[in-house]
């Protein structure tokens, strides 16, 4: 019975650990950057270079005369301006497990989105929040801007 016991528990530690592991997986990275631009995640700023990786709750800023390109795991492409404040609020890209959303919120700024896998599979699972509403992605591409 103790064997069971330990058994199931280094199974339990090992599924949190894949569990913890796949949470913290990168969902994207820099592709590009001119200019001055962070990407700030769980508190962290970096300042952005291509390969900088973006997580789940990432923010990405650029500042004035900077622009910044990155690609998702679904080849999802977000090309941001100047002056550009976007947090990637949900991201779920597992398809085979059904497992598709992409929720993001641009504070300001001007935003290039070209659609990947998830548009592509599930469309009505993509939105961009914006101070005036909600973008829903139907197409494969949009440019939106946001004034302060």
């Amino acid at each position: 019975m103790v064997l069971r016991y330990r058994s199931w528990l280094a199974a339990a530690s090992l599924l949190t650990a894949f569990q913890t592991a796949w949470a913290e997986a990168p969902i994207g990275y820099v592709k590009n950057v001119r200019g001055t631009a962070t990407v700030l995640t769980a508190g962290k700023s970096l300042q952005a270079e291509p390969g900088t990786q973006i997580f789940q709750g990432s923010q990405i800023r650029t500042g004035a005369g900077a622009s910044l390109g990155v690609t998702f795991k679904d080849n999802t492409v977000m090309s941001f301006g100047p002056d550009t404040d976007l947090t990637v609020d949900d991201y779920l890209y597992n398809p085979n497990q059904g497992q598709i959303k992409f929720a993001s919120r641009l504070a300001k700024g001007t935003l290039n989105y070209v659609s990947g896998a998830i548009a592509r599979i599930k469309p009505e699972s993509v939105e961009v929040r914006t101070p005036a509403g909600i973008i829903g992605v139907r197409g494969t591409q949009f440019l939106a801007k946001v004034e302060e």
